[in-house]
């Protein structure tokens, strides 16, 4: 890896790491009293789970994340594991479990819910008449249309008993709060795992909500290493939300045209998807195709990925391309939806594992 790639991959990572799970539920949790029960759900949910027990002690807990995300919890904790992007089996148990255990809390309790992206798949208890193919059906066309987050989560919430306020509506004690690291535009808790951590309309009790880690914390600490690196900063905006067809050519030009410096990008790139796609997500794709934009340039590196370390079904991050990346069989693969594949065999994919968080994507542009 040569020397601008590995300062572009060290401002991504400082991103990321400014928006750990861990570390950021830590600054929250001083403000709030000791819970009776401790829930938590979504990509992020182990690491916020485990700085609420270090820092309050051994309590009754339930972490519901994805596959291989649950490491280094506690044995006493209850992990439920499911599936994402599309959710399963699990999923259903996990969201009958969550809806459970706010039930079964009594008058006078007090709540401590933790919410990361990645919760709408993870967890969800469906509304009579709907079953888990309806379910799964639903999410796999819904990324197939290339529908942003938004408008995914307000199809979700449809069909949902727990989603758009629906958890906490069933609780009975005397406090709720409720900590979330957004992967949303705007930080709209209704949004946020299709609102999995929402109050209710009519609710009889305390509570209070709030957003420990965002995209814009993520892309201003990414800002701050590359200056101290010594490197100008030309530009730090959530600009990635828009259509690969529609996002590529306009980021593109701006790439092409930069000075010297660095350009930090944030946001949720969208991806309809062909009949039959191959492997790969959202910023494989976005990595691949501007590849594609500044082949032939040789100043210029691009890291693009999801902050949880993944990105869509996949266990790559994202990919680093440069100006040399791009070649033969490079356009096959995008129009087959097979940029991982492509990326991989080019030795261009970022592999991150897990990170404890989950705050859309990033994307750190260097020009040396």
């Amino acid at each position: 890896m040569t020397r601008a790639c590995e300062q572009a991959l060290a401002i991504w990572q400082a991103g990321v790491d400014a928006v750990g799970g861990y570390a950021a539920t830590r600054a929250a949790l001083d403000d709030l009293p000791r819970p009776d029960r401790i829930l938590a759900v979504g990509k992020a949910a182990a690491s916020m789970a485990r700085v609420a027990l270090d820092h309050f002690g051994p309590l009754p807990c339930l972490v519901v994340t994805k596959d291989g995300h649950g490491a280094e919890l506690p044995a006493s904790v209850q992990l439920i594991e499911a599936a994402h992007p599309v959710p399963d089996a699990r999923s259903l148990m996990a969201g009958r479990a969550l809806r459970q255990a706010v039930g079964a809390m009594t008058e006078g309790s007090h709540l401590l819910l933790l919410v990361s992206g990645g919760a709408s798949s993870l967890a969800e208890d469906l509304v009579t008449g709907k079953t888990l193919d309806d379910l799964a059906a639903l999410n796999r066309a819904m990324l197939a249309e290339g529908l942003d987050i938004t408008a995914m989560n307000a199809r979700r919430r449809q069909i949902s008993r727990i989603k758009g306020g629906g958890l906490l509506a069933g609780f009975k004690g005397k406090r709720a709060d409720v900590l979330a690291i957004s992967d949303v535009p705007g930080d709209d808790m209704m949004v946020i795992g299709s609102g999995i951590g929402a109050l209710p309309d009519a609710y009889g009790f305390a509570a209070s909500t709030r957003i420990v880690a965002s995209n814009s914390v993520a892309r201003a600490a990414a800002c701050d290493h590359a200056r101290a690196l010594g490197l100008d900063v030309l530009g730090d905006a959530e600009t990635l939300h828009d259509d690969l067809a529609a996002l590529v050519p306009r980021i593109g030009a701006r790439l092409r045209a930069m000075p010297r410096g660095v350009l930090v990008l944030g946001g949720e790139p969208t991806v309809v998807l062909p009949p039959n796609p191959g492997r790969g997500g959202r910023n494989q794709a976005l990595a691949l195709a501007l590849a594609r934009e500044i082949a032939g340039d040789p100043g210029l590196v691009v890291v693009v990925g999801g902050t949880d370390g993944t990105d869509g079904p996949t266990d790559a991050a994202g990919a680093i391309v440069t100006g040399q990346t791009w070649g033969q069989g490079a356009a096959e693969a995008l129009t087959a939806a097979d940029s991982g594949n492509w990326l991989e065999r080019a030795g261009a994919l970022l592999v991150t594992g897990p990170t404890g968080t989950n705050v859309m994507d990033l994307l750190v542009a260097l020009r040396t």
